[in-house]
């Protein structure tokens, strides 16, 4: 029974991966919205440019791949970050998120990410220079994913995640789908293999008082008009990524990674990274992720490509039943001065 789900399992994915590969467009770069949604929050992610689709686990599996949520190694799971994005762009993300294994095989996690754009200056047709006046905009996503694992092998795992983003009278709503696989294979589990499709949902349309506008009518009467503005998509991408567990002696494990990310509102991405952990405690991570093909000043992102970062796990007890976690990620930019990500958690 378990094989025969196995195979259907990977036809569905395989079918998956070929229709979106060939739904990708770099053309359509920037026709779609909720670009947030690829804004990985999570300073683990961010140092590895989200090439861990095939490793990542607990809370942080909620941006890359959901069938990683119930591979915490404690019962429950608690993390908070904090996004400097571009700096100085005044741009912060801020980010909790909470996991809990449900049995023996199962995992719900529920994770918030919100964007601040600090106050915004007013301005009209009569006052470009601005009225005086300020407002902020509101962005956030709101998630709950969950997971199961088979045999200790493969775990599936999807997510819903609702969208809001609004000023003072504009405001658009969405929800999207993620899911995912995850397998494992050799004696421990050292080589992995994920995919995972993200942001599967309803377009986006703004709407409200903002769009109104009072003119004057042929016989001299005020009129109101409204503007109905277009939809827009989500920036749909699918992950597919492996990696593989060297032990170097007793206390250090170094994991090589890879990543291609098919986008379906830019440019394809591959990408290779590498992780090593020391005693368990210590960890250097270091990556880099760039588009396939060329890019011309007008496709061209500001992030250079690279990224790193590093982490600590402290026990907190002779047991090493709750653990602390600190986790930093840095990736450079041009122009600006890179985004930076900082990170606590307690697993326990």
């Amino acid at each position: 029974m378990k094989r025969e789900f196995y195979k259907i399992l990977s036809l569905t994915f395989l079918t998956l991966l070929t229709i979106h590969l060939h739904a990708g467009n770099p053309d359509r770069q920037g026709e779609a919205g909720a670009y947030e949604l690829l804004i990985n929050p999570w300073a683990r992610g961010s140092a590895l440019n989200t090439l861990n689709a095939s490793r990542v686990k607990g809370t942080e599996a909620m941006m890359v791949n959901p069938a990683g949520l119930g591979r915490i190694s404690k019962r429950q799971e608690i993390l908070a970050a904090h996004t400097r994005w571009l700096v100085p762009s005044g741009i912060t993300v801020n980010s909790f998120g909470y996991t809990t294994k449900k049995g023996e095989n199962g995992a719900l996690s529920f994770s918030l990410m919100s964007l601040d754009m600090g106050n915004i200056k007013v301005t009209t047709t009569e006052s470009p220079e601005g009225t005086g006046a300020t407002y902020k905009p509101t962005f956030f996503n709101l998630g709950v994913g969950y997971s199961y694992t088979f045999g200790g092998k493969v775990s599936v795992g999807s997510a819903v995640r609702v969208i809001s983003e609004t000023i003072s009278d504009l405001s658009a709503f969405g929800f999207c789908i993620d899911g995912g696989v995850q397998y494992a294979a050799g004696d421990e589990n050292q080589f992995k293999l994920g995919i995972a499709l993200r942001n599967i949902g309803s377009p986006m349309r703004f709407s409200g008082s903002g769009l109104s506008t009072q003119l004057q009518g042929p016989a001299g009467h005020q009129l109101t008009y409204d503007v109905r503005l277009s939809r827009f998509e989500l920036p749909s991408l699918l992950h597919l990524g492996m990696s593989y567990d060297f032990k170097v002696g007793d206390y250090i494990t170094t994991t090589p990674m890879a990543n291609f990310t098919a986008n379906s509102f830019g440019k394809d991405l591959l990408g290779v990274g590498l992780e090593t952990e020391i005693n368990k405690m210590f960890s250097l991570r270091f990556s880099y992720s760039g588009p396939l093909g060329s890019s011309d000043v007008e496709t061209k992102g500001a992030y250079l490509g690279f990224g790193m970062g590093f982490g600590l796990e402290y026990p907190l007890d002779k047991k090493g039943n709750n653990i602390l976690m600190l986790d930093y990620g840095y990736r450079p930019t041009n122009p600006f001065q890179g985004t930076h990500n900082i990170g606590i958690g307690l697993s326990f």
